[in-house]
């Protein structure tokens, strides 16, 4: 949910100017500069004694209630807050602010539908109103409805293009509908709008995620808990961060400082365990895991990850109660579905095991133990296999569906798939294919038709560009090109892009270059064998890989052999 000023807004400002002479506008500025001292208390008090004015006429009276309505909402007392706003909309039933005050209330306290119906109100009496599309926006967001809050966050955000907030809560709502490349994009956009915005970088960290961006999500994580180093649940991010940069120490240590900071957080306790089970320590593992338990006795993934402990430990029969029970608790959960599949991948029961691996991919798309199960055993994710969409390609790119996704294949890039992020209806279709020039060598540009949307004149047709790390076999960025006549205006300089998007906003988007003298070597594909594993590898033991010294490329092996431990699969192509 948008929080702050955004949410309940003070409004005899907006209505009232003030004279010398107007002793009452004079008395609400006090009331209003003591709740921006945080003295709501003090303001709550000025706003009773002027509603004991029996001479206030109705329009100011209403909006005296609205004022001590938001004071009271800051002083936590709800139902006089509620009592506040209904007498404030009885009295001044056209009063647009005090329905988004009364929603936003609604909202906090899970009356989401409810809240939906004043904002609806709020923005047909004032259809400028961005305040109320991005608390719509929100509501929406709370039930799930990501594609209405998309809609209401745009419009908010066209309204006041540089609300941090908005921004960030469409970049929510774009990772909803597996939209990460754009969600990056709004919530980079917070971001400049707002440096000192923590949430931005929080939800960026996540989208960093989704993309196995890890280290750039660190970093992210790192500059939230710098502006809200009281966040638990960013400790905990970060910690699942370290254990996917193999780096379990300090992801044990985020853990611990989370616990530290509420030492009843069953799921630091539960992160935590599996950290531990991560780094081989079985009794630290067991023993927090148990705590878990203890703080929260209907925690399913606390019950999956003591299976899952178990399990490695070769007690599938204790492994086998735990899942069951986790299976009972929660049976849409990713965690939950993924060690059961790893425990009856254990039992000899690899369709049963690729099945609850592709439930736990849809249950979260981004949850990368089910997918790197899945590809250890050579399935894929979805139980439909991949098929090709003739007549979409362009050169020799060609676009592929995989499940409900499309992505752009080419052969001379294999290890690129180009995910096709669609704006609007429709099928994805490439359009244009652009390998650049030194200084950019290594850069390319794939363009693609988008989808169909509703414009202002009827339905338009939209455009995207993939911009490529070809060394790196990397997805640099997908910004929008075109909406209809709307076309966006690229400016390509050494190590950066500047794209003035259709939108209105400018983005700038660093390109990772890549020395001359290895252009060749990470061009060229590696032969099975060629030069021997790398340094550091997921099938060697935890004692090699602690010893190596380097960092080398990972080759993914799926088939025969021993099943990977959990350490593996996280760190794991």
């Amino acid at each position: 949910m948008v929080r702050g000023a955004l949410l309940l807004v003070l409004c005899w400002l907006l209505a009232l100017p003030v004279t010398a002479q107007d002793s009452v506008g004079l008395r609400l500025q006090e009331a209003s500069g003591q709740l921006v001292k945080g003295n709501a208390g003090v303001a709550v008090t000025i706003y009773s004694d002027l509603l004991k004015d029996s001479g206030l006429a109705g329009d100011r009276r209403a909006i005296i209630h609205n004022d001590r309505g938001v004071a009271q909402a800051r002083l936590g007392q709800t139902k006089l807050a509620l009592d506040d706003f209904n007498r404030a909309v009885q009295l001044f039933p056209e009063h647009a602010p005090t329905y988004n005050n009364r929603g936003s209330l609604l909202l906090s306290v899970g009356l989401v539908r409810e809240a939906i119906k004043d904002f609806d109100r709020a923005v047909v009496l004032s259809p400028a109103y961005a305040a109320a599309f991005a608390n719509r926006g929100s509501a929406h967001l709370k039930l799930g409805e990501a594609q209405q809050a998309v809609a209401d966050y745009t419009k908010a955000i066209e309204l006041v293009p540089v609300s941090a907030p908005a921004l960030s809560g469409r970049g929510r709502a774009l990772l909803l509908v597996e939209r990460p490349h754009a969600a990056i994009r709004d919530f980079t956009r917070a971001v400049n709008a707002d440096g000192r915005f923590a949430g931005s970088y929080r939800n960026r960290a996540e989208a960093k995620l989704a993309l196995e961006k890890t280290e750039e999500a660190i970093e992210d994580l790192s500059r939230a808990i710098a502006f809200d180093p009281a966040n638990l649940e960013v400790y905990v991010l970060r910690g699942y961060a370290y254990l996917f940069a193999r780096n379990p120490a300090s992801a044990i240590k985020d853990f611990t400082h989370a616990i530290e900071m509420d030492p009843q957080a069953a799921a630091a306790y539960e992160a935590r365990a599996l950290a531990y089970a991560v780094a081989d320590a079985a009794t630290e593992a067991s023993a927090d895991v148990n705590r878990a338990l203890e703080i929260d006795p209907r925690s399913a993934v606390a019950f999956a990850y003591r299976g899952y402990i178990h399990q490695r430990a070769g007690q599938i029969e204790l492994a086998s109660r735990d899942v069951a029970s986790a299976v009972k608790l929660a049976p849409n959960r990713a965690e939950v579905q993924w060690v059961k599949g790893e425990i009856e991948q254990q039992q000899g029961k690899p369709e049963q095991a690729v099945a609850s691996f592709r439930q736990a991919l849809a249950l979260k798309p981004t949850y990368k133990l089910a997918s790197d199960s899945l590809e250890r055993i050579g399935a894929r994710a979805s139980e439909a296999d991949e098929t090709e969409r003739p007549g979409l390609g362009v050169e020799r790119w060609r676009v592929v569906k995989r499940g409900s996704r499309y992505v752009a294949l080419h052969d001379d890039y294999r290890k690129l798939a180009v995910p096709l992020e669609m704006v609007g209806d429709g099928e994805p279709r490439l359009l244009e294919w652009e390998v650049k020039k030194a200084p950019l060598k290594g850069i390319g540009t794939l363009r693609f038709h988008a989808g169909v949307v509703a414009g202002k004149a009827g339905a338009e047709e939209t455009e995207q560009v993939a911009i490529l790390d070809l060394f790196a076999s990397n997805v640099i960025a997908i910004q929008p090109h075109r909406q209809g006549a709307k076309v966006s205006n690229w400016t390509w300089d050494e190590g950066k892009v500047t794209v003035q998007s259709i939108d209105g906003v400018t983005d700038d988007l660093v390109l990772r270059q890549v020395k001359a003298k290895d252009q060749v070597a990470q061009a060229q594909p590696r032969r099975s064998g060629q030069g021997g594993d790398p340094a550091w590898a997921p099938w060697q033991p935890w004692e090699t890989n602690q010893r190596s010294s380097g960092g080398g490329s990972r080759q993914a092996r799926s088939g025969g052999g021993q099943p990977k431990t959990l350490f593996q699969l996280l760190f794991g192509n």
